[in-house]
């Protein structure tokens, strides 16, 4: 079985929307020129580049809702936006990855953690001819993060496209550089397929990249980047990134045995097999249903359960609820896969607990 996608006929307006907006890796969700845009209150977050473009359309329709109101979001990266937080510099940090026990250990207070959105990382490579659609089983992917495979011809990769005139080019690994919790999802999901890689380098937002033709990229957007411009590259890239770039990318043989490409489908049935989650039990990779995309996950806000500003609190509530209910229609346009009901409930549970 394999998935296709359906850009949809927003895609056009979504394209020059995150370009406009998300040029400078900030977003000042208030329109320019209206007086509001001079006015008041500015709630800042920072951190996770896996949700920068759902953040980017969201807050700014949030501001022609509520004028007055501006968020301004820095995309940094997962372990950046756990720093911030923690440093209190911002209002809220979003992480792929919760803060584990000794991330939460050096915070100033007790912090919340809701789940936001969710989404998928695509196995994208570089291949002068070969676009879209190159095979890739679960084993063939660890092995080549591993080095094990180095050259686009070799034989593990050759058996599973036959057809395709596969080049003797070496294989350029490309993975982030920053701490990123779209690492953590992808280093959990080869944790799950390959004993090896669990042992000698395991789950984390940063490992030890084993692959001697490893180069690191900052952001989604750097990760991009380096594949786009680098022939014979292969790196993990979040969905939106995909599609906006343009990638080239793969279909991935999923523990079921068939063969996904990352979607809004493929991703939200793998949300799908655990319908209950927390910070502490959120990992959805390598799910075993036949639509299930192998490398899903959600991404996550933290914030302060009694933030230092009490008038600042009241106006960051409100944003947390409808970014977590309200908001979800809009993850779809952007290729991110609307929270399920239940989990809207979870997160809003969470939020009840924030003190003003």
């Amino acid at each position: 079985m394999t998935e296709t996608l359906d850009r949809g006929p927003g895609t056009a307006r979504r394209r020059v929307l995150i370009a406009a907006l998300g040029c400078a890796g900030i977003i000042a969700a208030t329109a320019a020129g209206s007086p509001a845009a001079f006015a008041a209150t500015q709630i800042t977050g920072a951190g996770s580049t896996f949700d920068f473009p759902f953040f980017s359309k969201a807050f700014y329709e949030y501001s022609e809702k509520h004028p007055g109101i501006t968020v301004n979001y820095q995309s940094i990266g997962s372990g950046g936006g756990i720093e911030q937080i923690t440093k209190k510099t911002v209002d809220f940090g979003a992480t792929d990855v919760p803060m584990d026990a000794k991330e939460l250990a050096r915070a100033q207070g007790t912090i919340l953690q809701l789940p936001v959105t969710l989404g998928g990382a695509g196995i994208a490579y570089n291949l002068p001819g070969i676009d879209k659609g190159l095979h890739f089983t679960r084993a063939v992917v660890a092995d080549i993060y591993l080095g094990k495979i180095t050259k686009w011809n070799d034989p593990a990769i050759a058996k599973l496209n036959p057809g395709k005139k596969l080049p003797d080019m070496a294989i350029t690994v490309v993975h982030r550089s920053d701490g990123s919790g779209t690492t953590y999802i992808f280093t959990d999901f080869l944790s799950h397929v390959s004993p090896e890689w669990k042992s000698k380098v395991g789950t984390g937002k940063s490992v030890q990249w084993p692959a001697p033709s490893s180069v690191g990229g900052k952001g989604n957007e750097g990760v991009a980047g380096l594949v786009k411009q680098t022939p014979g590259a292969i790196g993990y890239v979040e969905l939106a990134y995909l599609l906006e770039n343009n990638m080239s990318y793969g279909v991935l043989q999923n523990k079921a045995g068939h063969w996904v490409y990352p979607s809004i489908t493929t991703v939200a049935a793998a949300a799908a097999t655990k319908p209950d989650i927390s910070s502490t039990n959120f990992s959805i990779v390598d799910s075993g249903c036949a639509q299930c995309y192998p490398v899903s996950g959600y991404s996550w806000v933290v914030l302060y359960k009694k933030p230092a500003d009490a008038q600042r609190a009241a106006i960051v509530k409100p944003l947390m609820s409808w970014l977590v209910t309200a908001a979800q229609p809009i993850a779809k346009t952007v290729d991110y896969v609307p929270l399920p009901k239940n989990v809207q409930e979870t997160a809003l549970h969470v939020i009840g607990e924030m003190e003003k």
